[in-house]
């Protein structure tokens, strides 16, 4: 799979969260406030594995439908990854 240019993106934006936590955490930012930040990450990195899961799921169906496949082990597959990912 290819990974476009958003989903790139979306994980920089993650990086750099994870970056200024860091920076809250040399600073001495009490526990809450770096606590709310590390969720803010999580919930970010949970909409990007849905997004990568989401866009493989629709080239995995594509392909398998122009082959004339069948695809109900593509959607089987791609809630157990997201299952697996929770």
């Amino acid at each position: 799979m290819e990974y476009n240019k958003e989903i790139k993106n979306r994980l920089r934006r993650i990086e750099g969260q994870v970056k200024g936590v860091l920076g809250m955490m040399e600073q001495g930012k009490d526990c809450k406030s770096v606590v709310a930040q590390l969720s803010a990450v999580r919930n970010a990195i949970d909409r990007a594995i849905a997004v990568i899961v989401s866009a493989n799921l629709e080239n995995c169906l594509r392909e398998s439908m122009e082959k004339g496949e069948k695809t109900e082990h593509l959607v089987k597959e791609a809630v157990e990854l997201l299952v697996k990912s929770r």
